[in-house]
């Protein structure tokens, strides 16, 4: 799993975005706004935008960013806010995760109805707690070197989600996420040449060969960018005071 990290202009600000092409032979599941559902897809586009991002045709505009870095056919397209060139990547055995955090707005994703819920502020640093402008989501995109049945695919997803959480967890954020995450999985299709035919995975839990292979390269890879985070807030905060 090769990530190009490719750049743009856009409204006067140089914005980072990622794109692996895949090629043919996979078939993913993903909650993005282009390309989500469960189907085969022969690239993923992770384009980072401006904190203050307001078009209204997200998925218009990732099929214009895709058209413009030569991306064709099927494929999954995730915006986000946080910084794109600080991606974390991480394997295990086989399984490639990479993960963009930002975490402005730390969730719980069960809020209190009707109420603002306390958490839905920004973690404080140093007594301070960031501007409004500072980028958010974490968007997780992880690759299968083996075919996965439909179930297997959703399970990878919840795999893929605890980890995240415990991630987050470990690095400091009481939360479970942000309300804009994004995944992407990415299985071989069954029977294609470069999978060498394997027999078809039908369970992807924490438990499982290929579930626990994603589970730690994911939340090596979210608790790598989670320190990285709170690192860069950390000396984002000090500039501000000197």
């Amino acid at each position: 799993m090769n990530l190009e990290t490719v750049w743009r202009a856009e409204d006067g600000t140089r914005l980072a975005a990622t794109v692996w092409r895949a090629g043919d032979g996979y078939r993913m599941i993903s909650s993005a706004m282009l390309g989500g559902g469960v189907g085969p897809a022969r690239w993923v586009l992770n384009a980072q935008v401006a904190g203050g991002y307001s078009r209204m045709d997200p998925v218009a505009h990732l099929e214009e960013l895709a058209a413009s870095y030569g991306l064709e056919g099927p494929g999954v397209g995730m915006l986000t806010a946080a910084s794109v060139s600080r991606t974390m990547r991480r394997d295990d055995g086989g399984v490639h995760a990479y993960a963009t955090v930002g975490l402005r707005v730390p969730t719980w994703a069960a809020a209190p109805a009707d109420r603002l819920d306390p958490e839905l502020a920004p973690i404080h640093l140093d007594g301070t707690s960031p501007p409004a402008w500072s980028p958010g989501t974490v968007n997780i995109v992880v690759a299968v070197p083996v075919p996965l049945s439909d179930a297997a695919l959703v399970n990878a997803v919840m795999t893929a989600t605890e980890a995240k959480t415990q991630a987050l967890l470990e690095a400091g954020y009481p939360c479970t996420g942000t309300a804009s995450d994004a995944v992407c999985i990415a299985a071989r299709t069954p029977g294609d040449t470069t999978g060498d035919g394997e027999a078809v995975e039908v369970f992807a839990g924490p438990r499982s060969i290929w579930g626990a292979r994603i589970a730690r390269a994911v939340h090596a890879a979210v608790h790598a960018g989670a320190v990285d985070y709170t690192a860069y807030l950390s000396s984002r905060n000090r500039r501000r005071k000197s």
